[in-house]
């Protein structure tokens, strides 16, 4: 009876978000009063389990999350991400235009938000296709599968970052193995199947095509634009390497410490301060002002992410995880792929790849403990199988459709193609990793 309880408390989530249009914070609190009471949970009990996952799951993630905000406002109000594209559209020249924007997504959406990405580089995706020639999907298409990848499979991004908490996987090796699983989920659903549309003819809508294109001579330096990007992950890198070869010891510490997620983002938004805004003739009240805009923006992202974590802490406190977990340990399923199933199934029921990575985690949550199967791994599936088959109930869908002016079918055959192909592609990655591992 509790796995079909479950059930229905997916349905009912489902029923809330995507029939209902009630927010998806008050969905989840909804959601685990319902799981609570079914399992005969003390009401006190409840409550408190309720307040123990949001405060443990934000007490981490509102650090990590509110820093990469920062970050990712710094790189975009500067023009670095402006700088980026242009300068490796210059170095690969139109024949290599594809791997400039792969590489240009990929740098700029490690500290920026999926949306707050897409929305900064599209005009520059435009402006690239048109002074080209090249068609839309062709250029575009590649960008916004390193944006989704980034945002499915890598910290410091929210879905990632918080089923990395729930499950105490290292950050450092999440990202070291979702990077490596994310070239090839990249390449391939990326510049090679954009080869394969050529046919589809997409144009931006005149009311979506306004980009705010910053002078040349006011854009930051080329090394201070990815510096400036790409300095967390140089410092997480900087920690494992120093984990993995240095001998006990001060330097070992040092090297651990400032590759500690929390102070590597805390750094980096440090000296972006410094590199993309003081030092550039920017006032330090118009920086500050500029940061608190950002933090404000993901409010209701960590209000989901926080809702996901009660009902995770709701599922362990009643004895459902427990319950699911022992049904499962006889099953002939790999974790990773029972845990990607289930993602993908939230996913295409719910819509939101975050709320389908953090609910997927709490349900297979006690599967990790239980088999000895790397946690990152299982955090990596999860994310992969959020990212699926994505469809009309997808806010990131709609913005793919309109801003590239194409009509349902041929969204569903572009982008839900290209973000199936990102899961079915990270979860193979991710067995294959399993086998070496």
């Amino acid at each position: 009876m509790p796995i079909v309880f479950v059930i229905i408390g997916i349905l009912l989530l489902f029923l809330l978000i995507a029939k209902f249009k009630l927010n998806a914070f008050l969905s989840f609190i909804i959601v685990c009063l319902f799981v609570g009471i079914s399992q005969n949970m003390n009401l006190d009990a409840l409550v408190k389990a309720i307040q123990a996952g949001i405060g443990n799951t934000l007490g981490f993630l509102v650090l990590i999350l509110g820093l990469g905000a920062m970050l990712g406002k710094l790189v975009a109000d500067s023009g670095a991400a402006q700088r980026i594209t242009t300068k490796l559209v210059s170095w690969f020249g139109v024949k290599y235009v594809q791997w400039a924007v792969v590489l240009t997504g990929f740098i700029v959406g490690i500290p920026m938000f999926y949306s707050v990405g897409f929305v900064i580089l599209i005009p520059l995706v435009f402006t690239i296709a048109m002074s080209t020639g090249l068609p839309l999907l062709y250029v575009g298409l590649p960008m916004l599968t390193s944006l989704s990848v980034t945002h499915g499979y890598l910290p410091p991004h929210p879905a990632p970052t918080a089923i990395a908490a729930m499950f105490n996987a290292n950050i450092g090796k999440t990202l070291l193995y979702g990077i490596i699983i994310a070239i090839p989920a990249i390449v391939i659903a990326g510049p090679l199947f954009a080869r394969t549309i050529k046919n589809i003819e997409a144009k931006p809508l005149k009311e979506f095509y306004n980009p705010v294109v910053i002078k040349e001579e006011d854009l930051p330096s080329m090394a201070s634009s990815i510096l400036s990007a790409l300095l967390p992950i140089l410092l997480i890198g900087v920690a494992i390497a120093a984990e993995q070869f240095l001998e006990e010891g001060n330097i070992r510490n040092i090297l651990s410490f400032l590759g500690n997620p929390v102070i590597a983002m805390l750094i980096s938004v440090l000296v972006a301060i410094y590199t993309l805004g003081l030092s550039r003739g920017k006032k330090m009240k118009e920086l500050m002002d500029s940061l608190s805009v950002s933090v404000s923006s993901i409010t209701m992202i960590l209000l989901i992410i926080a809702g996901a974590g009660a009902l995770k802490e709701v599922l362990v406190d009643s004895g459902v995880s427990n319950y699911i977990a022992d049904q499962l340990k006889g099953s002939s399923i790999s974790p990773l792929v029972l845990a990607w199933l289930i993602a993908t199934a939230i996913r295409v029921c719910v819509g939101s790849a975050t709320v389908a990575g953090l609910t997927a985690a709490g349900i297979v949550l006690p599967l990790a403990s239980g088999t000895g199967v790397s946690t990152e791994l299982m955090v990596l599936a999860i994310g992969s199988g959020s990212l699926m088959l994505s469809h009309v109930n997808d806010t990131g869908f709609w913005m793919f459709k309109e801003y590239f002016n194409l009509s349902v079918k041929e969204t569903l055959s572009t982008w839900t193609v290209m973000e199936t192909m990102v899961g079915v592609i990270g979860l193979l990655g991710v067995l294959a990793l399993n086998a070496f591992i």
